[in-house]
C-alpha cells in the first residue's frame, strides 16, 4: 500500500488528484518514476514538468576563448548563497581553473588547482564548511569550433539560464544573441530533429499513443494519429523548429537563413533542472535538533 508521504510526493510532481495518485502507486509497485509515466500515458498528470524541478541554486558561467568554450553549472543550497559575492569569488576561480585545464572528466576536473593553490573540490568543501551548506560543481561541458566558426552565448541576467551555440563563419553576433536568448527563454531540448535522443523519442511516442488510445480514437487511426501528435511534439522541442519569439511570423530556421547563419551545435543549461527539490520542513530540523543535544 502506499504511504501518504509517496502518494503527497507524486501529487506534487504532478498535480494528480489523491485517488489518482494513490492508483497510479499501486498500479506500480510504488515506483514514483513509473507512476509518473503512468498518469503521463492516462493524460491524469497536469505538469508532468514538475518532475524536473528545480531542486539546487546556483550559478550557470560560459567562458571561452577563439578555440573553445565552456558552460558550467555551480550549485549551493540557497539563493541567499549563490548571490554572495564569497560564492561568486569561488565560481569564477572555478571556472577558470577547470577551462585552463581542458579536463572533460567531471572527477579528474575536481581535481585541478584553482588560483589559491588548492584543488577544485578542496575548495569546495572549504566553503562549505564556513558557511555551513554545500557548494558543488555539478557539471560542465566543452564545445569546440573550427577556425571559421564563431562562439555565441547568452546568460540571463539571475544566472540560473545559459545558453552556447556555435555558428556557421561570419555569423553575426546579434543574430547568434538573439537565438541564444530565445534558446534561453523556450528551452529547446535539441537543436534539430536529426539530433533527437532516440530513447527520449522512444518514450514519448509511446506515452502518447497511451493517450490517444485511452481518448477512445479509430484503432485504424491510431498510428496516424499519433505521428501526427510527434511531428507536434518535435516542432516544440527543437530549436530549429521553434517559433521565433521576436518574431512569430518565422521559425528559428528560417531567421536564421535569412540571416545566411547555421547552428552547428547548441547546449543550454538550467540550475538545478533534473533534479527534484528537497522541500525542509525547517521547525521540524530545529525541533530534532534540540532533541539530539
Amino acid at each position: 500500500m502506499a504511504s501518504m508521504e509517496q502518494i503527497k510526493k507524486l501529487r506534487d510532481m504532478t498535480q494528480a488528484g489523491v485517488m489518482d495518485a494513490k492508483k497510479a502507486l499501486e498500479e506500480n509497485d510504488n515506483d514514483i518514476e513509473k507512476a509518473t509515466q503512468w498518469l503521463r500515458e492516462k493524460g491524469i498528470a497536469k505538469a508532468a514538468k514538475k518532475a524536473s524541478a528545480i531542486a539546487t541554486e546556483g550559478v550557470i558561467k560560459v567562458i571561452n576563448n577563439q578555440e573553445r568554450a565552456m558552460l558550467i553549472e555551480i550549485n549551493s543550497q540557497t539563493d541567499f548563497v549563490a548571490m554572495s559575492d564569497t560564492f561568486i569569488q569561488l565560481s569564477n576561480e572555478i571556472t577558470e581553473a577547470i577551462f585552463k585545464a581542458n579536463i572533460a572528466d567531471l572527477d579528474k576536473a575536481l581535481q585541478t588547482k584553482t588560483i589559491s593553490g588548492i584543488s577544485v573540490a578542496e575548495a569546495c568543501i572549504q566553503l562549505t564548511s564556513k558557511i555551513g551548506e554545500k557548494t558543488s560543481v555539478r557539471r560542465f561541458v566543452f564545445v569546440h569550433k573550427q577556425n571559421n566558426e564563431v562562439f555565441a552565448h547568452y546568460v540571463h541576467s539571475n544566472n540560473k539560464i545559459g545558453v552556447l551555440l556555435v555558428l556557421s563563419a561570419n555569423a553575426n553576433p546579434i543574430v547568434g544573441k538573439n537565438v541564444a536568448m530565445h534558446a534561453a527563454a523556450m528551452a529547446p531540448k535539441f537543436l534539430n530533429k536529426t539530433q533527437v535522443d532516440q530513447t527520449w523519442l522512444t518514450n514519448e511516442t509511446k506515452i502518447l499513443k497511451e493517450q490517444t488510445i485511452a481518448e477512445g480514437k479509430p484503432l485504424p487511426r491510431i498510428d496516424h494519429i499519433v505521428q501526427g501528435r510527434v511531428n507536434k511534439l518535435l516542432a516544440e522541442v527543437c530549436l530549429e523548429d521553434q517559433v521565433y519569439v521576436k518574431d512569430p511570423s518565422k521559425t528559428i530556421s528560417q531567421y536564421l537563413a535569412a540571416n545566411n547563419v547555421k547552428v552547428t551545435q547548441y547546449v543550454r543549461y538550467e540550475v538545478g533542472e533534473g533534479i527534484e527539490k528537497k522541500l525542509t520542513n525547517f521547525a521540524s530540523e530545529v525541533a530534532e535538533q534540540m532533541r539530539n543535544k
